[in-house]
């Protein structure tokens, strides 16, 4: 499903127009990603689920052309841990 595939279906669940369906897509999407840029930033869909920040450590690799080991640098990276309710649709 794309943006439009979801605002149309919003537009049929909620009774919205399309213009308004698509500010509220973006709206939400501003909102998680102004919440997860924060240092210890998550937020929670009661139900749906969980968008938190982890850090992952920095950790030797290998350049897959040469084989030539190197430092991947720590980075934080965003999770997604579903909610019962989800978990229990998608089974």
């Amino acid at each position: 499903m794309n943006k439009n595939e979801l605002a149309i279906q919003m537009v049929k669940k909620a009774g919205v127009t399309k213009s308004n369906a698509f500010k509220v897509i973006d709206a939400f999407v501003d909102v998680v990603s102004i919440e997860l840029s924060k240092n210890d930033g998550n937020l929670t869909i009661v139900g749906f689920g969980t968008y938190k920040t982890i850090e992952k450590k920095k950790k030797k690799g290998r350049n897959p052309r040469t084989g030539e080991e190197i430092i991947i640098p720590k980075k934080r990276v965003v999770k997604f841990v579903p909610g019962k309710r989800l978990k229990e649709l998608v089974r």
